[in-house]
C-alpha cells in the first residue's frame, strides 16, 4: 500500500477513536455540581460502568488496534530479551498489560488508593519491558 493510502488509515482510524472517547465524555452522568466522573453511566446496569471503567476499556481496545495497525504495517519478526524468550510486540503488551495489573493490585492491597505512583511504576515497567524484554 502506498504511504497515502496508509495516512488515510491511521486518519480515520484516529477520527474514529476521538468520536468514542467524546462519546464516552458526554455520557458521563451530571448532578447538580456539574460531571459525576465516578457515578454509574449505566444506572442500575449488571456492571458499574463508570467513567474510569470504561476509559480503561477503551484504551485497551485502542492499544489492540494500534497493534494490529503496526503489525500489518511493519511486520516483525520475534526477539530474544534479556529473558531469552521470543516475543513480539503484541508478546510485549500482553507481559506489560499483566505486569501491570499486579503492580496495581499489589499497591492497593499494601497502600490502597490513589493510584497515581503505581500508574507511574507500570509506565516504567512497560518502557522496560518493550526495551528489554
Amino acid at each position: 500500500m502506498t504511504a497515502m493510502r496508509w495516512n488515510g488509515i491511521y486518519a480515520g482510524t484516529i477520527t474514529l477513536m476521538a468520536a468514542i472517547l467524546g462519546f464516552l465524555v458526554w455520557s458521563v452522568p451530571r448532578n447538580e455540581e456539574g460531571m459525576a466522573w465516578f457515578d454509574p453511566m449505566i444506572p442500575g446496569g449488571w456492571m458499574a460502568w463508570t467513567f474510569p471503567v470504561a476509559l480503561f476499556f477503551f484504551i485497551i481496545a485502542c492499544l489492540l488496534i494500534l497493534f494490529t495497525l503496526l503489525a500489518i504495517r511493519f511486520p516483525e519478526t520475534p526477539r530474544r530479551g534479556i529473558l531469552r524468550l521470543e516475543t513480539t510486540r503484541g508478546d510485549r503488551l500482553f507481559i506489560t498489560l499483566l505486569g501491570s495489573a499486579f503492580i496495581n493490585l499489589g499497591w492497593l492491597f499494601f497502600f490502597g488508593a490513589p493510584l497515581t505512583w503505581p500508574l507511574i511504576l507500570s509506565l516504567l515497567y512497560a518502557a522496560a519491558v518493550f526495551r528489554w524484554v
